[in-house]
Order: C-alpha cells, then structure tokens, then sequence
C-alpha cells in the first residue's frame, strides 16, 4: 500500500494510507528537507514541518497564527470541517492579546495543585478499571482502559454527570479524525446544546468542580463570556481525553513491541517518569500540531513560505529527527528525558500537560504491577485517519 504518491512537478501527496505508518514516509521527507509542500487527502495544500529544529522554531514564530475565524477564510470551500465550527474559537485556536486573557484566565483554575489533589481519585479509578479486567484474559485495553480513565478523570475535573460520558466519545470523534459533513454537522449541535446547558446549570447551581470555577473566576475584573466557557469546556473535554487515551495505549504498545525495555520497566518502577517522557518522544498521541498559517512570507528549513498559507508542524516526525535523538526509531528508556514536542512548545504548550503526564505515569505503572502478563492479541492493528492524533482503533491484548 503506498503512503505517499511523489510528483516531480509538484508538492507531495499524502493519502489515507499514510496514517497507518507515517514514520517511514517521514524520515524520507525530513531526508528530503525538513519544510516541504504537501496535499493530504482531503486535496488539502499545506507546508510539511518534519524536521525537529524548524518545528520547535515555528511553534514559537509570532508570524504563524492560529485564529481560526481568520484560517477558515483560507479553506477551500466546504473543507474547513471543525475550523467553522463555534466551538473552535477557544484558546488554542486564538492569538494573543485574546489568547494571553483566556489563557491567563483558565490558569488561575487549571493550577498544579488542582492536578496534585486529584492522584488519589485517578488511583482509585485506574484500580476499578483493572479489576474489572482481571481474569478476561483477553480485553481490547483502548475500550477497557486507555479511554474510560481519562474520560472518567476530566469529566470529574470539569464537572459533568456520569451518565453523560460515554457519548462525549461518539460526539467528539468527527473533531479530530476523518468524518463526513453530516457527521460534523450533527456532532457539532449535540456538542453545542449540551454544553450551552451544562454551562447554564453551573452558573445558577455552581458545584465544587473546575467548569464552574471557569463559569464564576474571574481577573481583574475580566470574566469569561458564556460562549468562551462553552468553547473552553469543550476544549478541556476534547484535550482532556484524547492525548491521554493515546499515551496511554500507544505505550503499551511500544513496550509490548520491545520486550527488554518492558522487563527493565517492571525491574525498576522508578523509571516510570521517564519512561512516559520517552513514550511521548517515540510514538506520541499527537501527529500534526493544531492548525496554524502565515501571516506574511516566513523563510525557514531552506524554504520561504508564502503569507496565508497552511503550515502543518508533525510532532511526531519532530520527536524522531536523527539530528536531535541518536538512534531516534528506538525505544530507550534509559534515555535523557525533556526536549520532546508531544505538548507543543511556545505560548500554546498543552496546558493539561501535568495531568497527561500524572494519568500515564499512574495507568502503565498499575497495569503492569497488576498483570506479569501482557502480550499483544491481533498481528493487524489499525490506527485512526486523523491529521491531529496518532491513536489506534483497538488494542487488544492478552493478560495474565
């Protein structure tokens, strides 16, 4: 199956395939040059960042923007997908002085010691969900682990009701991989009319919960509107579970897919925390970082950009560029931690960086001190057609 088709007079083209395997196509691209023009499926013309170097420049460039009202307009007609959404317009689609405020303002309720005081609650969950596991000898671990922990904990973080979380998965999946207009369409009225509601309810009826805080904080006299929290609130939601789902699983993986570094890992637990940095560099769950364009003509990696176009910054091929790691398509966790991109970098570093981390470190070490056994169940996996996340459809595997 061919990822990628080459065209000597034009930009690269990358299909569907692509997504199944892209570290092989990157490696040749960042050979190539590390800034290439490229057209993925959708017949979408952007500009590739491959190489390590020139993706941590431009996530930090003033001359790339991110507001999404502005990026719509550069969309060919009907592609612009969960861009011309209202729920977009939240702080990671927004520039400063209005990201400076939101982000300022999401950080006074979003604190380090928030993410510390919820440990025991993620323990406490992680171990439900194990021994729910116990003695199925085969389970599908994204169904049955790496998705229900994280929905769980942001859902209790943000304050939504239990029985609503299972559909966050169905309604949240048309924003951030491959789904039809009307996929979109309903998926975005769901969203919307639900967290228009749950808002309302938290301003009349606040509970102890970080929605409501959003709902009620407020800086020097700045306040978020309702459609800022609502846009935050889903945010928070679509961020909160989505990159932890992806750690999560796509770590196991690559422990299931490198046996000695799974044994010095169970031999050591110590390693944990730099073990989970080192899962974000080797597969982490973000591929392309969220949209971005040119404001004006922008030279980088032996290229000059245009103004007004598209610039697509691969995290994951930035976290494999030989030039930053030695020997960068093995798993080492041994390996010194820090410098990787899978939370971005500059103004729009992840904000649920600290919790990502704290959920993974918990979940694998859990999972392994629970299970000697765990061994991968299917030879074919099959990943998700997604540009923003690197996540598989299912993982299942084999416990004991």
């Amino acid at each position: 199956m061919r990822h990628v088709e080459t065209a000597t007079d034009g930009p690269i083209r990358l299909n569907s395939a692509f997504f199944q395997d892209p570290h092989p196509v990157y490696e040749r691209l960042r050979e190539s040059g590390p800034v290439q023009p490229a057209i993925f499926y959708r017949q979408l013309r952007v500009w590739l960042v491959t190489g390590y170097a020139e993706a941590r420049e431009l996530l930090n460039d003033p001359r790339l923007a991110k507001d999404s009202a502005r990026a719509v307009a550069l969309f060919p007609p009907g592609t612009a997908g969960p861009y011309a959404s209202s729920l977009a317009a939240h702080m990671l689609n927004s520039d400063p002085p209005d990201h400076t405020r939101l982000r300022k303002l999401v950080n006074k309720a979003f604190t380090a010691r928030t993410v510390a005081r919820l440990r025991p609650r993620i323990e406490q969950i992680t171990d439900g969900l194990l021994d729910d596991m116990a003695g199925a000898g085969t389970v599908d671990l994204v169904e049955s682990f790496a998705f229900p922990l994280p929905i769980a904990v942001i859902c209790e973080l943000l304050g939504v009701p239990a029985p609503d979380r299972e559909e966050f998965r169905t309604w949240t999946a048309p924003f951030v991989a491959a789904a039809s207009g009307e996929e979109m369409r309903r998926a975005h009225e769901w969203m919307v009319a639900y967290l228009t509601g749950l808002v309302a309810a938290k301003r009349t009826a606040p509970g102890e919960d970080l929605l409501s805080e959003l709902v009620h904080i407020s800086d020097e006299g700045d306040r978020l509107s309702r459609d800022e929290v609502v846009s935050m609130a889903f945010l928070l939601l679509v961020a909160g579970h989505e990159t932890t789902v992806n750690l999560i699983a796509n770590s196991v993986l690559a422990l299931i897919g490198n046996p000695a570094q799974l044994a010095a890992l169970r031999a050591d637990p110590a390693l944990l925390p730099d073990a989970v940095e080192e899962f974000l560099r080797f597969d982490g769950p973000i591929n392309i970082a969220t949209l971005r364009f040119t404001t004006e003509p922008v030279r980088v990696g032996g290229v000059e950009i245009p103004a007004d176009e598209f610039v697509f910054i691969s995290l994951l091929a930035a976290n494999r560029d030989g030039g930053r790691y030695p020997d960068p398509d093995r798993l080492d966790l041994a390996r010194p931690g820090g410098g990787h991109l899978a939370f971005g970098h500059g103004i729009h570093y992840c904000v649920g960086a600290p919790l990502a981390r704290l959920e993974a470190q918990i979940a694998i070490g859990r999972l392994l001190d629970r299970f000697p056994v765990l061994e991968l169940d299917s030879p074919v996996l099959r990943w998700r057609t997604s540009t923003l996340i690197r996540g598989l459809h299912t993982l299942p595997v084999r416990l004991g």
